[in-house]
């Protein structure tokens, strides 16, 4: 059973990925020497590395804007997760070629002007060339609060600062790393509950009709987040009760993490 491809509001889209970059934005320019230079707890990078590759974020989407665009989209959100995994060096090279030498003031200035102004040039039917295959504008900024939420997460805990999530950002992120799970593994045997932003059915297996789901997995929108990107462990969130599961079948540790 293919999941169906869910419709974003793409208004709302773009204006929690420019509200959410502007929140990053804010907390970065509060970080002091010590904070920026702790480890993010990803790979090799200091918390400022982060914070570059955040900044990053936003220009690339420039970037992209500013290229001819493509004849037709090649993939969707919701294939995104699952094809960006080797990506990661080449990323990783080109944000760092592209910021380097200028200050984090500067960079979260420049990007941001940067893609404000590109997108306010352009439709969501715009086609872009990505490295990842080329996608629509409006499927393309879903990805970018995956991204951004994802990585505000890590900045927060990193530097050990609140910064906020915007609501609108928050689910649409839910909601495409849900949904990847259902693409990775089609049925609906398990239901997965992500309140309030998100249900899914996945895993081959009997059909439930009616009544309660005889297997059931039920947590939070940030704890989802976490176990869908790696950053926490399926086990470890069972056991200290972030995750609800009921049921033979509700075990998702070895479809997890379904983006990295």
């Amino acid at each position: 059973m293919a999941p169906k491809i869910r419709k974003y509001d793409a208004a709302r889209v773009r204006t929690a990925v420019t509200a959410q970059f502007g929140h990053v934005a804010d907390a970065v320019r509060g970080l002091g020497d010590e904070q920026l230079a702790r480890p993010s707890g990803l790979g090799d990078w200091t918390v400022a590395d982060l914070a570059a590759h955040i900044a990053w974020i936003a220009d690339s989407l420039a970037s992209g804007l500013a290229r001819p665009p493509a004849a037709v989209p090649e993939l969707t959100a919701v294939e995104w997760p699952s094809v960006t995994a080797s990506l990661a060096g080449k990323i990783a090279e080109a944000a760092k070629e592209t910021l380097e030498g200028a200050s984090l003031p500067e960079l979260y200035e420049r990007a941001g002007a940067r893609m404000a102004q590109a997108l306010a040039a352009n439709p969501g039917s715009r086609v872009l060339d990505l490295w990842v295959g080329d996608m629509t504008l409006a499927d393309f900024l879903v990805t970018r609060t995956v991204e951004l939420v994802v990585h505000t997460d890590d900045l927060a805990r990193a530097a050990g600062v609140d910064i906020p999530i915007e609501r609108q950002a928050l689910a649409a992120c839910t909601r495409l790393l849900a949904d990847a799970l259902a693409l990775k593994a089609p049925g609906a045997s398990v239901e997965v509950r992500i309140p309030p932003f998100a249900v899914v059915q996945c895993i081959e297996g009997p059909r439930h009709t009616r009544g309660t789901p005889p297997n059931v997995v039920e947590t939070d929108p940030l704890t989802w987040i976490r176990l869908a990107t790696g950053r926490t462990d399926w086990a470890a969130a069972v056991e200290g009760a972030q995750v609800r599961a009921s049921g033979e079948r509700a075990d998702l540790a070895a479809l997890l993490p379904v983006m990295r």
